[in-house]
């Protein structure tokens, strides 16, 4: 199907040379008159099919996804050239016609309408002046051990009033404690709106097990997520993420550095094997090498799975641990057995 740029296009061109057939051959003989009633009647149907294709096309250029809003009290022709500057419709004088055919008593109804299919003109005008939404819930889903940074990025391709920029501004100093699940938003939610939902499911869901299971330790609720989003970049499996706990407890518990790696990925965006002997020397607060216990805070917002395997460490008599290439981990009773595999996995 011709978009409606290329049809009128050739309309024109079709126009031009019919006038110019019907003025120039010599076997037309016939009165003039009866040729131009018929010319114009042809003109008038094609011209017909180009406005009912304007009127049943979306533009080609429809920003599927794009939230509009409609404030109270706009008038029918401000709403036209809303819609127009975002490129909802062609035509305001369009959009306007056909208001007007709706015969509406109400006009355009104020909102937020959301366009996540092309529309053409008329489907808009329907939508508008019936209050026809479009505001389906959005399922977005945060995986564990997402970062408020991978979060922000996440959330913006998904809901088209949540910049990156707003989310990071509403989850400052809330790193840990947003929950990672699946969330169905609307799709004029706003970013402080889904900080709230999101810190609501963990004072829910993991809060109250935390403080359950803290009350006769000295581990608080801040110790044990700080410890749970470790995990959640240390190790992969429920066993794997216990094993792990049980080792950097100890550690905790004799003053010895934690030595882990996961937090230089967060405060420098840098993984394991890019980690030079400079920054490990490089003191801050989330360098477990230069300082012992845990780091500042949380690393990443954790799942249940981290943050149960965090609650109930398993004992073992290890005291180090590295992951291989294929990310399976191997156990060291002392330095000396660490050593031996890391040159057997990593050198």
């Amino acid at each position: 199907m011709y978009s409606t740029q290329k049809f009128s296009a050739r309309l024109e061109r079709l126009q031009y040379h019919l006038i110019e057939f019907a003025r120039t051959h010599s076997r037309f003989r016939r009165p003039k008159r009866p040729l131009y009633a018929a010319l114009a009647g042809v003109l008038t149907g094609m011209c017909f099919v180009v406005i009912f294709q304007m009127a049943i096309l979306p533009p080609g250029n429809f920003p599927v996804g794009v939230l509009v809003s409609i404030k109270d009290g706009t008038t029918v022709e401000e709403a036209a050239a809303i819609l127009k500057d975002r490129d909802v419709i062609r035509s305001t004088f369009m959009f306007k016609a056909l208001t007007v055919l709706t015969a509406s008593d109400t006009g355009v109804l104020y909102g937020d309408y959301f366009f996540d299919i092309p529309e053409s003109v008329w489907s808009v005008v329907l939508r508008v002046t019936h209050g026809s939404f479009g505001l389906s819930p959005i399922r977005v889903t945060i995986p564990e051990g997402a970062t408020i940074y991978d979060t922000a990025i996440i959330l913006s391709h998904h809901i088209p009033t949540v910049s990156e920029e707003e989310f990071l501004e509403h989850a400052e100093g809330k790193e840990g404690y947003l929950f990672p699940d699946t969330y169905l938003f609307l799709p004029n939610v706003s970013a402080e709106q889904v900080v709230s939902d999101m810190e609501t499911v963990f004072n829910k869901k993991a809060r109250p097990m935390i403080e359950s299971l803290t009350e006769d330790t000295e581990r608080s609720v801040h110790d044990i997520v700080t410890m749970a989003a470790i995990l959640e970049k240390e190790a992969i499996t429920f066993s794997d993420k216990r094993i792990v706990a049980g080792i950097l407890w100890k550690r905790i518990d004799i003053d010895m550095p934690l030595q882990v790696d996961a937090p230089f990925a967060y405060e420098r965006n840098k993984n394991t094997f890019q980690l030079t002997h400079s920054d490990l020397l490089e003191d801050s607060d989330y360098n477990t090498y230069t300082r012992t216990g845990l780091p500042i805070g949380p690393i990443a917002n954790p799942g249940l799975e981290s943050i149960m395997a965090a609650l109930e460490p398993e004992e073992s008599p290890y005291y180090f641990y590295l992951s291989d290439l294929q990310s399976n981990i191997h156990y060291g009773r002392d330095y000396a057995e660490h050593l031996y595999y890391k040159s057997l996995y990593l050198d």
